[in-house]
């Protein structure tokens, strides 16, 4: 799930990626309204966590730009103020849930799941690929009646190619999706989580799930390999 923070108080905005990256999220951040208006606009990301008061631009100017724009990416809002004039105006903005700080970072998460959930109705709860199953907001997966244990990281990476399944991802889109666009190291960190999620889901069960497209990317078998 790709997480896009607009945030200009660097030591939260560090926080709280730093917390969502450890809950598998990929993060991106921006620091003031206009970056986060044209980060918005310009990659795709699952919920934008937006804060009111911004430099450059308001936190409701954005959320109404975006949506005059036609981007509907659910928005969540993040402020000091807890007026209800204020949640009235971010939601007539645009937003679609509103969380003052302090937060707790437990209820962040779960908005965020909820938000995606509700944002993307087209997205089926569990995702399947034969017998192999990704349930993102339980953060399960199973092969058959084996829950499969997998890591933060790892979790990303299948969902990601879950939700693409059948098709073809290259590595660059998988950096940007599951780590973020400020990744600056070996793309082929990718085949290292690719071969980790194999020995979990495919090598146990004689199956091949995730295929490598030489010179292209990777595709994860829509009947789950």
């Amino acid at each position: 799930m790709r997480i896009l923070l607009v945030e200009d108080e660097v030591a939260l905005a560090e926080m709280v990626r730093e917390g969502l990256t450890g809950e598998g999220f990929a993060v991106d951040v921006m620091h003031t309204g206009p970056d986060g208006l044209w980060a918005a606009t310009e990659h795709p990301y699952d919920v934008v966590v937006l804060d009111i008061m911004l430099p450059g631009m308001s936190g409701y100017e954005v959320s109404r730009q975006l949506r005059a724009r036609e981007v509907w990416t659910p928005i969540l809002m993040l402020t000091a103020k807890d007026g209800e004039y204020d949640q009235a105006d971010a939601l007539d903005l645009g937003a679609d849930d509103y969380l003052t700080k302090p937060f707790s970072f437990v209820v962040l998460v779960a908005r965020l799941r909820a938000l995606t959930r509700r944002g993307a109705p087209a997205r089926p709860t569990v995702l399947t690929a034969g017998d192999l199953s990704v349930d993102p907001a339980r953060r399960r997966v199973t092969r058959g009646n084996d829950e499969i244990t997998v890591t933060s990281r790892e979790f990303a990476l299948l969902e990601f190619l879950m939700r693409h399944r059948g098709d073809v991802v290259s590595k660059t889109a998988i950096i940007e999706n599951v780590w973020d666009m400020n990744f600056d190291g070996d793309q082929n960190i990718v085949e290292v989580y690719v071969r980790y999620l194999r020995r979990k889901i495919d090598l146990p069960y004689g199956k091949a799930a995730i295929e490598t497209v030489r010179g292209t990317g990777y595709r994860l078998a829509a009947d789950g390999g």
